[in-house]
């Protein structure tokens, strides 16, 4: 069901709205048929996302806001979280940095609500990985980090002006 402008060819262009067969719903911008510009796009399961498209897809700027109470804002590329952007998780804990299809990856600080801690540093893949910066609340950890632990060389940085240079060495749990 659809109820807007359409172009000389009959296919939906301009503004307008439409119900889609699976209960979702789009509100925005048409170009040729397809969602193109700006329009917000309700899904039947409570989710929603407010921003631009380009071809049917999430693409440009938009918030997502999802069904469990999180929240992506930030930049889309073909329907991925893809560039700069910001997650509020639900149990409050941010990220704000960069993404490479719909993963952290890239430059990124996650902040963990709970403790005030702060993970400054290298993301691969949606892990803690490279050169980074871990802050608690009277001391920091810099260093390397490797599918988020700390790996190799590093140093601990207390408020009180010590330092704790060391290496960091992964060991087998035994069973």
């Amino acid at each position: 069901e659809y109820d807007g402008e359409r172009n000389s060819a009959g296919e939906r262009h301009g503004r307008g709205k439409a119900q889609l067969p699976n209960g979702d719903t789009y509100d925005g911008e048409y170009e040729n048929g397809f969602r193109n510009g700006l329009g917000t796009y309700r899904f039947k399961n409570g989710a929603y996302y407010i921003g631009e498209y380009l071809q049917n897809k999430k693409h440009g700027h938009g918030i997502f806001f999802y069904p469990d109470g999180s929240k992506y804002e930030g930049s889309w590329v073909n329907d991925q979280r893809h560039g700069y952007g910001e997650y509020t998780y639900t149990n409050g804990d941010t990220y704000a940095g960069e993404w490479f299809n719909h993963n952290r990856h890239g430059q990124g600080t996650y902040i963990y609500k709970d403790t005030g801690s702060k993970y400054v540093g290298g993301w691969v893949n949606g892990n803690q990985e490279g050169e980074a910066e871990l802050i608690h609340l009277n001391h920091r950890f810099r260093g390397k980090f490797l599918n988020g632990n700390p790996v190799g060389h590093g140093k601990y940085i207390f408020d009180i002006g010590c330092e704790q240079h060391g290496e960091y060495i992964q060991t087998e749990e035994v069973k």
